[in-house]
């Protein structure tokens, strides 16, 4: 119930309240102890530091004009052509995801892009689609690229280099797979499309720069974390408070303004999902899905890996993907998995989502965008693309890993 109220939200309440709600209700009606639920709490904490170091970053480039500058670089360079700005728009996505993590592109590009394609007289959703799109394909070129990647891996991330040979090519696939795909069924709109071939881009302000210069400087020293097998949550935390200090003090602003614009219900709502997942743990229901899972390794271990990721990515859409990154990490948590199943279910959490609109938290956060704008995507709508983008996308990611382990 809880999990269905974070997806559909009745009553127009956030999310947050539903899960801890649902949180709440487990120790009101003593089905978790209070210890317990505080035990899932503070599971949580590498991932909550991320979440606000990333999110001050991203809110101060906001407020900087980073995001509306590239967007409309990506506008000027494309001197009119629509497949050129679709194909600029899809590089900036890429990156934007890569390095600020799938929630950033879905927040702060999505809007950005809205309003440099109305300037261009460009008609936005086909190139608001990427965003959708993209903050799912590319979330785990990187251990920063989705907080779900935290969730699965804990205490366990890979370090850097292992991470690019097990999802380096995969992360090719799935960008290259979900690109021709959303790009074929877009084909007919861009077709009609007429933008302007000269527009004025704003200058990027002072402040610009430098929060430009300082996600550059947080990006390495998180790439370095990632090398020497450090958690990301309190250096995340740290470099982007500190990124963040710098800007608002050369500039003479109040931090009021950054911090009021920061969505901070996502806090609360991920620790209520740990305190669900935590009740799930408690009542047997992991430790059951573990067993089943080694069994399966037993007798076949690469159709397992192959039938996880699938599972997990159609599961991603039913429950979204937070909750399901939650108990995939609980099941591969200090258990001697085979690295090809445990990286086949992280690109089905990760890349999964990208069938419905409810799948991710960054997809839900880039429908409310879309609202604000006043552009309605219905569920069906979306539906009818991400069935046509999403299956082949996983299928041939989860192949492409299996096949590099093989030769490894």
């Amino acid at each position: 119930m809880a999990t269905a109220g974070v997806i559909t939200r009745p009553f127009r309440l956030p999310e947050a309240i539903w899960a801890v709600a649902g949180a709440v209700a487990l120790v009101a009606f003593r089905l978790l102890p209070w210890t317990d639920a505080l035990t899932g709490v503070r599971k949580g904490a590498d991932v909550y530091l991320f979440l606000a170091g990333m999110m001050l970053v991203a809110e101060v480039a906001r407020q900087e004009g980073v995001f509306d500058w590239l967007a409309a670089l990506a506008v000027q360079y494309a001197r009119g052509s629509p497949p050129r700005l679709f194909v600029l728009v899809y590089a900036v996505g890429t990156i934007v995801t890569a390095f600020l993590s799938n929630d950033a592109t879905a927040v702060v590009l999505t809007p950005a892009v809205y309003a440099a394609t109305r300037a261009a007289g460009a008609t936005p959703l086909p190139y608001l689609f990427i965003c959708a799109f993209i903050d799912n394909a590319a979330s785990f070129v990187l251990p920063i690229s989705n907080p779900a990647n935290l969730v699965i891996f804990g205490d366990h991330m890979p370090h850097l280099a292992a991470w690019l040979a097990q999802f380096g090519a995969p992360s090719v696939v799935s960008i290259g797979v979900t690109y021709l795909a959303l790009r074929m069924t877009q084909h007919r709109a861009l077709a009609q499309e007429k933008i302007a071939h000269e527009f004025s881009r704003p200058p990027l302000t002072h402040g610009g720069r430098l929060t430009l210069c300082g996600i550059g400087a947080v990006s390495i020293v998180l790439l370095s974390c990632s090398a020497l097998n450090v958690q990301l949550g309190l250096p995340t935390f740290i470099c982007d408070a500190v990124t963040t200090a710098m800007v608002l003090t050369l500039n003479r602003q109040s931090p009021w303004p950054v911090i009021k614009g920061i969505s901070w219900g996502v806090l609360p709502l991920v620790a209520g999902l740990f305190v669900l997942v935590e009740a799930l743990d408690h009542t047997g229901v992991i430790t059951t899905l573990r067993a089943a899972l080694h069994a399966a390794v037993g007798n076949a271990m690469t159709a397992t890996a192959w039938s996880a990721g699938l599972v997990v990515g159609f599961a991603s859409n039913l429950m979204n993907n937070l909750p399901v990154g939650l108990i995939v990490g609980s099941v591969v948590a200090s258990d001697q998995l085979p690295s090809q199943v445990i990286g086949a279910m992280l690109i089905g959490v990760d890349l999964g989502p990208n069938l419905s609109v409810t799948g991710s938290l960054a997809t839900i956060l880039w429908l409310v965008v879309l609202r604000r704008e006043k552009l309605e995507v219905g569920t069906w709508r979306f539906l009818r693309l991400g069935i046509f983008i999403m299956p082949p996308a996983l299928v041939l990611s989860v192949i492409s890993m299996s096949l590099l382990a093989h030769v490894r």
